[in-house]
C-alpha cells in the first residue's frame, strides 16, 4: 500500500509539471472515480465522463484522419499513376501515416490506380517497396491532387 501511495504521489507531481488544464481534468476525474471502501453498500457505482482530452498537449500528437468524399471521387476520375488507364480506384497509401485499429489513412494520401495495379499493391506485402520498384513517388502525386481540391 505504501508503494502504491508513493507511485501516485510521484505521478501527481509529474502531472503538476504539465499544463494546468490537464492536471485539473485528471484531478476532477480522480475525485469522481475514487472507489468507496464500505463493503455494506450494494449501490451501483456511478462514473461521470471526464472532459475531452486536449490531444495537442500530448508528447506524440495523434495523427489527423481527414475524410473528404468529394476528394476521393476526384482522385478516382484521374488516370492510373502507373499505366494511365481509366477508370481508376482511389488507393489510400498505407505507409503514409501510422497504423490505427481498423482505420484507413487520411483521404489526403490517396492516389489513382487502375483495378489491376490496385489489386497487385494490396497483394504485395511491402507497399513502399512496390512503389519504389514502380519508380513512382506516390506521396508527391497525392499532395498535388490534394492541393487541386483544397
Amino acid at each position: 500500500m505504501a508503494d502504491a501511495e508513493r507511485v501516485e504521489d510521484t505521478f501527481r507531481a509529474k502531472l503538476a509539471t504539465f499544463a494546468p488544464s490537464v492536471t485539473d481534468a485528471s484531478e476532477s476525474a480522480e475525485k469522481v472515480e475514487q472507489p468507496s471502501h464500505s463493503a455494506n453498500r450494494k449501490e451501483p457505482k456511478k462514473r461521470s465522463r471526464s472532459k475531452v482530452i486536449d490531444k495537442a498537449v500530448l508528447a506524440l500528437p495523434e495523427p489527423r484522419r481527414i475524410r473528404d468524399r468529394d476528394h476521393v471521387q476526384f482522385v478516382a476520375k484521374q488516370a492510373c499513376l502507373i499505366c494511365d488507364r481509366r477508370p481508376s480506384d482511389a488507393h489510400h497509401l498505407r505507409f503514409a501515416q501510422s497504423r490505427a485499429l481498423g482505420r484507413k489513412v487520411s483521404d489526403e494520401f490517396t492516389v489513382p490506380l487502375c483495378r489491376g495495379h490496385h489489386r497487385e499493391i494490396h497483394r504485395c506485402g511491402d507497399e513502399a517497396t512496390w512503389w519504389k520498384n514502380a519508380g513512382v513517388d506516390p506521396t508527391i502525386a497525392a499532395r498535388a491532387l490534394w492541393l487541386q481540391t483544397h
